[in-house]
Protein backbone atom coordinates (compact mmCIF):
# COMPACT_ATOMS: atom_id res chain seq x y z
CA UNK A 1 0.00 0.00 0.00
CA UNK A 2 1.50 3.32 -1.08
CA UNK A 3 2.21 6.27 1.16
CA UNK A 4 2.71 9.93 0.29
CA UNK A 5 6.41 9.39 0.96
CA UNK A 6 6.55 7.09 -2.07
CA UNK A 7 6.05 10.15 -4.29
CA UNK A 8 8.08 13.31 -4.89
CA UNK A 9 7.32 16.74 -6.31
CA UNK A 10 9.97 17.74 -8.84
CA UNK A 11 11.02 21.30 -9.66
CA UNK A 12 13.89 21.15 -12.14
CA UNK A 13 16.52 18.87 -10.64
CA UNK A 14 15.25 19.14 -7.07
CA UNK A 15 12.75 16.85 -5.41
CA UNK A 16 10.49 17.61 -2.46
CA UNK A 17 8.05 15.78 -0.22
CA UNK A 18 4.78 16.40 -2.12
CA UNK A 19 3.06 18.17 0.78
CA UNK A 20 2.33 21.89 0.63
CA UNK A 21 0.74 23.74 3.56
CA UNK A 22 -1.71 26.35 2.31
CA UNK A 23 -1.30 30.06 2.91
CA UNK A 24 -3.89 31.10 5.47
CA UNK A 25 -4.15 34.79 6.41
CA UNK A 26 -4.06 36.89 8.49
CA UNK A 27 -0.88 35.24 9.83
CA UNK A 28 -2.72 31.99 10.49
CA UNK A 29 -0.09 30.33 8.34
CA UNK A 30 2.71 31.72 10.46
CA UNK A 31 6.37 31.76 9.62
CA UNK A 32 6.83 29.02 12.22
CA UNK A 33 4.34 26.79 10.40
CA UNK A 34 5.94 27.41 7.00
CA UNK A 35 9.41 26.84 8.41
CA UNK A 36 8.40 23.44 9.75
CA UNK A 37 7.10 22.40 6.32
CA UNK A 38 10.38 23.47 4.73
CA UNK A 39 12.48 21.77 7.42
CA UNK A 40 10.63 18.52 6.75
CA UNK A 41 11.29 18.71 3.02
CA UNK A 42 7.92 20.04 1.86
CA UNK A 43 6.59 23.49 1.01
CA UNK A 44 5.13 26.00 3.43
CA UNK A 45 3.30 29.25 2.81
CA UNK A 46 3.20 32.53 4.61
CA UNK A 47 0.51 35.01 3.63
CA UNK A 48 0.92 38.68 2.76
CA UNK A 49 -2.68 39.43 3.76
CA UNK A 50 -2.74 42.63 5.87
CA UNK A 51 1.04 42.52 5.95
CA UNK A 52 1.42 45.93 7.60
CA UNK A 53 -0.63 44.73 10.58
CA UNK A 54 1.33 41.46 10.67
CA UNK A 55 4.55 43.47 10.73
CA UNK A 56 3.28 45.59 13.64
CA UNK A 57 2.47 42.51 15.69
CA UNK A 58 5.60 40.55 14.91
CA UNK A 59 8.27 43.21 14.54
CA UNK A 60 6.96 46.10 16.66
CA UNK A 61 6.52 48.48 13.72
CA UNK A 62 3.73 51.08 13.80
CA UNK A 63 2.45 51.06 10.24
CA UNK A 64 -1.26 50.72 11.08
CA UNK A 65 -1.14 53.36 13.82
CA UNK A 66 0.63 55.80 11.49
CA UNK A 67 -1.90 55.26 8.71
CA UNK A 68 -4.81 55.77 11.10
CA UNK A 69 -3.22 58.96 12.40
CA UNK A 70 -2.80 60.25 8.84
CA UNK A 71 -6.47 59.71 7.99
CA UNK A 72 -8.07 60.16 11.45
CA UNK A 73 -10.20 63.07 10.24
CA UNK A 74 -11.88 60.76 7.74
CA UNK A 75 -13.00 58.06 10.20
CA UNK A 76 -16.66 59.16 10.25
CA UNK A 77 -16.78 59.85 6.53
CA UNK A 78 -18.40 57.14 4.39
CA UNK A 79 -16.27 58.26 1.42
CA UNK A 80 -13.01 56.32 1.72
CA UNK A 81 -11.55 57.26 -1.67
CA UNK A 82 -8.78 59.36 -0.12
CA UNK A 83 -7.55 56.52 2.12
CA UNK A 84 -4.42 55.26 0.38
CA UNK A 85 -1.58 52.92 1.35
CA UNK A 86 1.92 54.31 1.27
CA UNK A 87 3.71 52.08 -1.22
CA UNK A 88 7.06 52.48 0.52
CA UNK A 89 5.54 51.35 3.81
CA UNK A 90 3.89 48.40 2.08
CA UNK A 91 7.20 47.38 0.51
CA UNK A 92 9.01 47.69 3.85
CA UNK A 93 6.44 45.57 5.69
CA UNK A 94 6.51 42.86 3.03
CA UNK A 95 10.29 42.71 2.91
CA UNK A 96 10.57 42.62 6.68
CA UNK A 97 8.22 39.65 7.01
CA UNK A 98 9.68 37.69 4.10
CA UNK A 99 13.31 38.35 5.01
CA UNK A 100 12.77 37.33 8.62
CA UNK A 101 11.13 34.10 7.51
CA UNK A 102 13.69 33.23 4.86
CA UNK A 103 16.65 33.93 7.17
CA UNK A 104 15.28 31.34 9.59
CA UNK A 105 14.73 28.64 6.97
CA UNK A 106 16.37 25.27 7.54
CA UNK A 107 16.06 22.02 5.64
CA UNK A 108 15.62 21.17 1.99
CA UNK A 109 12.08 22.45 1.49
CA UNK A 110 10.70 25.71 0.14
CA UNK A 111 8.77 28.68 1.46
CA UNK A 112 6.24 30.48 -0.71
CA UNK A 113 4.11 33.55 -0.09
CA UNK A 114 0.37 33.44 -0.80
CA UNK A 115 -0.65 36.65 -2.58
CA UNK A 116 -4.37 37.47 -2.87
CA UNK A 117 -5.50 39.54 -5.85
CA UNK A 118 -8.70 40.51 -4.00
CA UNK A 119 -6.68 42.66 -1.58
CA UNK A 120 -7.28 45.65 -3.85
CA UNK A 121 -6.22 48.27 -1.27
CA UNK A 122 -7.67 51.29 -3.14
CA UNK A 123 -5.01 50.90 -5.84
CA UNK A 124 -5.30 47.32 -7.17
CA UNK A 125 -2.46 47.36 -9.69
CA UNK A 126 0.04 49.46 -7.77
CA UNK A 127 -0.29 47.72 -4.40
CA UNK A 128 -0.23 44.25 -5.95
CA UNK A 129 2.92 45.05 -7.90
CA UNK A 130 4.67 46.32 -4.77
CA UNK A 131 3.72 43.22 -2.79
CA UNK A 132 4.94 40.89 -5.53
CA UNK A 133 8.19 42.76 -6.19
CA UNK A 134 8.98 43.15 -2.48
CA UNK A 135 8.52 39.45 -1.82
CA UNK A 136 10.88 38.66 -4.70
CA UNK A 137 13.38 41.26 -3.48
CA UNK A 138 13.34 39.69 -0.02
CA UNK A 139 14.32 36.28 -1.37
CA UNK A 140 11.07 34.29 -1.22
CA UNK A 141 11.36 30.88 -2.90
CA UNK A 142 8.06 31.28 -4.71
CA UNK A 143 4.72 33.09 -4.98
CA UNK A 144 1.29 31.51 -5.17
CA UNK A 145 -1.27 33.76 -6.84
CA UNK A 146 -4.61 33.29 -5.10
CA UNK A 147 -8.08 34.80 -4.53
CA UNK A 148 -8.58 36.11 -8.04
CA UNK A 149 -7.83 35.35 -11.66
CA UNK A 150 -4.45 37.18 -11.70
CA UNK A 151 -4.51 37.61 -15.47
CA UNK A 152 -2.11 40.56 -15.22
CA UNK A 153 0.04 39.50 -12.28
CA UNK A 154 2.81 37.87 -14.33
CA UNK A 155 3.03 41.11 -16.30
CA UNK A 156 3.54 43.05 -13.07
CA UNK A 157 6.61 40.92 -12.34
CA UNK A 158 7.95 40.57 -15.88
CA UNK A 159 10.71 43.16 -15.47
CA UNK A 160 11.86 41.88 -12.11
CA UNK A 161 15.27 40.18 -12.09
CA UNK A 162 13.77 37.10 -10.38
CA UNK A 163 10.78 36.71 -12.68
CA UNK A 164 12.26 33.54 -14.22
CA UNK A 165 14.11 32.44 -11.12
CA UNK A 166 11.44 32.25 -8.41
CA UNK A 167 8.74 29.60 -8.50
CA UNK A 168 5.45 31.19 -9.58
CA UNK A 169 2.12 29.37 -9.36
CA UNK A 170 -1.58 30.02 -9.78
CA UNK A 171 -4.65 28.68 -7.98
CA UNK A 172 -7.58 27.75 -10.23
CA UNK A 173 -10.86 25.95 -9.70
CA UNK A 174 -11.55 25.02 -13.33
CA UNK A 175 -9.67 24.12 -16.47
CA UNK A 176 -11.24 27.14 -18.17
CA UNK A 177 -9.65 29.54 -15.67
CA UNK A 178 -6.25 27.98 -16.36
CA UNK A 179 -6.77 28.19 -20.12
CA UNK A 180 -7.56 31.90 -19.92
CA UNK A 181 -4.60 32.56 -17.64
CA UNK A 182 -2.20 30.84 -20.03
CA UNK A 183 -3.63 32.63 -23.05
CA UNK A 184 -3.44 36.04 -21.38
CA UNK A 185 0.21 35.50 -20.47
CA UNK A 186 1.43 33.70 -23.60
CA UNK A 187 3.35 36.73 -24.87
CA UNK A 188 5.54 36.71 -21.75
CA UNK A 189 6.94 33.28 -22.67
CA UNK A 190 6.77 32.29 -19.01
CA UNK A 191 4.67 29.34 -17.86
CA UNK A 192 3.65 28.93 -14.23
CA UNK A 193 5.91 26.54 -12.35
CA UNK A 194 2.90 24.85 -10.75
CA UNK A 195 -0.88 24.95 -10.80
CA UNK A 196 -2.92 24.42 -7.65
CA UNK A 197 -6.35 23.01 -8.42
CA UNK A 198 -8.55 23.95 -5.49
CA UNK A 199 -11.81 22.05 -5.12
CA UNK A 200 -15.12 22.99 -3.47
CA UNK A 201 -14.25 21.62 0.00
CA UNK A 202 -11.47 24.12 0.67
CA UNK A 203 -11.51 26.67 3.47
CA UNK A 204 -12.07 30.40 3.21
CA UNK A 205 -12.92 31.95 -0.15
CA UNK A 206 -14.10 29.51 -2.80
CA UNK A 207 -13.69 29.66 -6.56
CA UNK A 208 -17.28 28.45 -6.98
CA UNK A 209 -20.79 29.81 -6.58
CA UNK A 210 -23.31 28.63 -4.03
CA UNK A 211 -23.67 25.53 -6.20
CA UNK A 212 -20.22 24.45 -4.97
CA UNK A 213 -21.51 21.03 -3.86
CA UNK A 214 -22.10 20.06 -7.49
CA UNK A 215 -18.37 20.09 -8.19
CA UNK A 216 -15.74 17.48 -7.44
CA UNK A 217 -12.00 18.00 -7.02
CA UNK A 218 -11.08 14.66 -8.60
CA UNK A 219 -13.03 15.55 -11.75
CA UNK A 220 -11.54 19.03 -12.04
CA UNK A 221 -8.04 17.69 -11.41
CA UNK A 222 -8.46 15.10 -14.17
CA UNK A 223 -9.63 17.79 -16.59
CA UNK A 224 -6.64 20.01 -15.83
CA UNK A 225 -4.14 17.14 -16.06
CA UNK A 226 -5.61 16.01 -19.39
CA UNK A 227 -5.60 19.56 -20.77
CA UNK A 228 -1.92 20.05 -19.93
CA UNK A 229 -1.08 16.66 -21.41
CA UNK A 230 -2.93 17.49 -24.62
CA UNK A 231 -1.14 20.83 -24.86
CA UNK A 232 2.19 19.10 -24.07
CA UNK A 233 2.79 21.39 -21.12
CA UNK A 234 4.87 19.93 -18.31
CA UNK A 235 3.48 21.83 -15.33
CA UNK A 236 3.07 20.10 -11.94
CA UNK A 237 -0.54 20.07 -10.78
CA UNK A 238 -1.25 20.25 -7.05
CA UNK A 239 -4.60 19.07 -5.64
CA UNK A 240 -6.16 21.07 -2.81
CA UNK A 241 -9.37 21.15 -0.78
CA UNK A 242 -10.75 18.39 1.42
CA UNK A 243 -7.61 16.21 1.55
CA UNK A 244 -7.80 15.10 5.16
CA UNK A 245 -5.64 11.97 5.37
CA UNK A 246 -2.49 10.59 3.83
CA UNK A 247 -4.65 8.04 2.02
CA UNK A 248 -6.73 10.86 0.54
CA UNK A 249 -3.51 12.43 -0.69
CA UNK A 250 -2.26 9.18 -2.24
CA UNK A 251 -5.46 8.84 -4.26
CA UNK A 252 -4.75 12.20 -5.92
CA UNK A 253 -1.05 11.48 -6.37
CA UNK A 254 -1.91 8.23 -8.13
CA UNK A 255 -4.26 10.09 -10.47
CA UNK A 256 -2.02 12.78 -11.86
CA UNK A 257 -1.35 15.22 -9.02
CA UNK A 258 2.31 16.06 -8.42
CA UNK A 259 1.59 17.10 -4.82
CA UNK A 260 -1.24 18.03 -2.47
CA UNK A 261 -1.95 21.25 -0.64
CA UNK A 262 -3.43 20.83 2.84
CA UNK A 263 -4.44 23.32 5.49
CA UNK A 264 -7.42 22.35 7.68
CA UNK A 265 -5.53 19.95 9.90
CA UNK A 266 -2.79 22.53 10.47
CA UNK A 267 -5.24 25.10 11.86
CA UNK A 268 -4.95 23.31 15.21
CA UNK A 269 -1.16 22.95 15.10
CA UNK A 270 0.86 24.54 17.87
CA UNK A 271 2.61 26.65 15.24
CA UNK A 272 -0.64 27.96 13.72
CA UNK A 273 -1.46 31.61 14.39
CA UNK A 274 -5.03 31.09 15.58
CA UNK A 275 -5.53 31.92 19.27
CA UNK A 276 -5.80 28.86 21.54
CA UNK A 277 -9.49 29.49 22.30
CA UNK A 278 -10.32 29.63 18.58
CA UNK A 279 -8.51 26.34 17.95
CA UNK A 280 -10.84 24.79 20.52
CA UNK A 281 -13.83 26.12 18.56
CA UNK A 282 -12.48 24.26 15.53
CA UNK A 283 -12.11 21.06 17.52
CA UNK A 284 -15.62 21.32 18.93
CA UNK A 285 -17.29 22.06 15.59
CA UNK A 286 -19.89 19.66 14.23
CA UNK A 287 -20.70 19.23 10.56
CA UNK A 288 -23.79 21.42 11.00
CA UNK A 289 -21.61 24.23 12.34
CA UNK A 290 -19.87 24.68 8.97
CA UNK A 291 -21.55 26.97 6.45
CA UNK A 292 -20.85 28.59 3.10
CA UNK A 293 -22.24 32.11 2.84
CA UNK A 294 -21.76 35.34 0.89
CA UNK A 295 -20.90 37.78 3.67
CA UNK A 296 -17.40 38.41 2.32
CA UNK A 297 -17.20 41.83 0.61
CA UNK A 298 -15.00 40.28 -2.07
CA UNK A 299 -18.01 38.75 -3.80
CA UNK A 300 -16.72 35.21 -3.34
CA UNK A 301 -18.63 32.64 -1.27
CA UNK A 302 -16.77 31.82 1.93
CA UNK A 303 -16.72 28.74 4.20
CA UNK A 304 -16.67 29.40 7.94
CA UNK A 305 -17.99 28.32 11.32
CA UNK A 306 -21.48 29.71 11.81
CA UNK A 307 -20.57 30.72 15.37
CA UNK A 308 -18.04 33.27 14.12
CA UNK A 309 -18.52 36.52 16.07
CA UNK A 310 -18.06 38.42 12.82
CA UNK A 311 -21.38 37.18 11.44
CA UNK A 312 -23.99 39.85 12.03
CA UNK A 313 -21.56 42.24 13.69
CA UNK A 314 -22.18 45.88 12.79
CA UNK A 315 -18.88 47.57 13.58
CA UNK A 316 -17.99 50.85 11.91
CA UNK A 317 -15.70 50.35 8.90
CA UNK A 318 -12.08 50.81 9.97
CA UNK A 319 -10.61 51.61 6.57
CA UNK A 320 -8.40 54.41 7.88
CA UNK A 321 -6.41 51.79 9.79
CA UNK A 322 -6.89 48.87 7.39
CA UNK A 323 -8.83 49.29 4.14
CA UNK A 324 -7.36 46.27 2.40
CA UNK A 325 -10.56 45.56 0.46
CA UNK A 326 -11.23 49.05 -0.87
CA UNK A 327 -11.51 48.90 -4.64
CA UNK A 328 -9.88 51.40 -6.98
CA UNK A 329 -12.65 53.90 -6.25
CA UNK A 330 -12.49 53.55 -2.47
CA UNK A 331 -15.60 51.37 -2.26
CA UNK A 332 -16.26 48.23 -0.20
CA UNK A 333 -19.47 46.22 -0.07
CA UNK A 334 -19.40 46.24 3.72
CA UNK A 335 -19.39 50.05 3.85
CA UNK A 336 -22.53 50.09 1.70
CA UNK A 337 -24.24 47.50 3.88
CA UNK A 338 -23.21 49.24 7.10
CA UNK A 339 -24.45 52.65 5.93
CA UNK A 340 -27.77 51.10 4.89
CA UNK A 341 -28.32 49.65 8.37
CA UNK A 342 -27.33 52.89 10.09
CA UNK A 343 -29.80 54.81 7.93
CA UNK A 344 -32.52 52.24 8.66
CA UNK A 345 -31.95 52.42 12.44
CA UNK A 346 -31.08 56.07 13.17
CA UNK A 347 -31.77 55.75 16.91
CA UNK A 348 -29.70 52.60 17.46
CA UNK A 349 -26.22 52.80 18.93
CA UNK A 350 -25.48 49.29 17.68
CA UNK A 351 -26.58 47.90 14.32
CA UNK A 352 -26.43 44.38 12.93
CA UNK A 353 -25.17 43.78 9.38
CA UNK A 354 -26.08 40.27 8.28
CA UNK A 355 -25.34 40.27 4.55
CA UNK A 356 -21.70 41.47 4.66
CA UNK A 357 -18.88 41.62 7.18
CA UNK A 358 -15.94 43.94 7.83
CA UNK A 359 -13.45 41.35 6.66
CA UNK A 360 -10.30 43.34 7.51
CA UNK A 361 -11.13 44.05 11.15
CA UNK A 362 -12.64 40.65 11.90
CA UNK A 363 -9.86 38.65 10.27
CA UNK A 364 -7.29 40.79 12.08
CA UNK A 365 -9.02 40.05 15.40
CA UNK A 366 -9.56 36.34 14.61
CA UNK A 367 -13.35 36.74 14.84
CA UNK A 368 -14.10 35.32 11.39
CA UNK A 369 -13.47 31.60 11.68
CA UNK A 370 -12.91 30.47 8.11
CA UNK A 371 -12.47 26.73 7.79
CA UNK A 372 -12.38 23.73 5.51
CA UNK A 373 -15.31 21.40 4.93
CA UNK A 374 -13.81 18.65 7.10
CA UNK A 375 -13.08 20.83 10.13
CA UNK A 376 -15.65 18.77 12.05
CA UNK A 377 -13.26 15.81 11.82
CA UNK A 378 -10.42 17.56 13.68
CA UNK A 379 -11.60 16.14 17.01
CA UNK A 380 -10.78 12.69 15.62
CA UNK A 381 -7.12 13.59 15.13
CA UNK A 382 -6.26 14.14 18.80
CA UNK A 383 -7.21 13.50 22.44
CA UNK A 384 -9.88 15.16 24.51
CA UNK A 385 -8.19 16.12 27.73
CA UNK A 386 -9.46 15.96 31.31
CA UNK A 387 -11.24 19.36 31.48
CA UNK A 388 -12.90 19.03 28.10
CA UNK A 389 -10.38 20.80 25.90
CA UNK A 390 -8.62 19.09 23.01
CA UNK A 391 -4.88 18.56 22.72
CA UNK A 392 -3.25 20.62 19.99
CA UNK A 393 -0.64 18.95 17.80
CA UNK A 394 2.77 19.82 16.46
CA UNK A 395 3.06 20.68 12.78
CA UNK A 396 5.70 17.96 12.49
CA UNK A 397 3.25 15.34 13.78
CA UNK A 398 0.56 16.37 11.30
CA UNK A 399 3.01 16.60 8.39
CA UNK A 400 4.48 13.17 9.07
CA UNK A 401 1.04 11.65 9.51
CA UNK A 402 0.20 12.80 5.98
CA UNK A 403 3.58 11.59 4.76
CA UNK A 404 3.59 8.08 6.21
CA UNK A 405 0.02 7.02 7.07
CA UNK A 406 -1.88 4.31 5.18
CA UNK A 407 -5.36 2.81 5.05
CA UNK A 408 -7.14 6.05 6.06
CA UNK A 409 -5.53 5.88 9.50
CA UNK A 410 -4.75 8.99 11.53
CA UNK A 411 -1.99 8.82 14.14
CA UNK A 412 -2.96 10.45 17.43
CA UNK A 413 -0.30 12.48 19.26
CA UNK A 414 1.34 11.25 22.42
CA UNK A 415 -0.56 12.36 25.49
CA UNK A 416 1.13 15.14 27.46
CA UNK A 417 2.80 14.16 30.72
Amino acid sequence: MKRVDDFRLTFGKKKFVPIMIGGMGVDISTAELALEAARLGGIGHISDAMVTDVSDRLYQTTFVKSKLKLYKDNVKNSDKSKVQFDLGTLAEATKRHVEATMSAKRGDGLIFVNCMEKLTMNAPRETLQVRLASALDAGIDGITLSAGLHFGSFGLMAEHRRFRDAKLGIIVSSVRALQIFLRKNAKLDRLPDYVIVEGPLAGGHLGFGLDWAQYNLAVILAEVVQYLKTEQLSIPVIAAGGIFTGSDAVSFLENGAAAVQVATRFTVANECGLPAKVKQEYFRASEDDIVVNTISPTGYPMRMLKGSPAIGAGIRPNCEAYGFLLDGNGHCAYITAYNREVASHPDSKIVSVMDKTCLCTHMRNFNLWTCGHYTYRLKDTTHRLEGGSYQTLSAEHIFKDYQFSVDQKIALPALPA
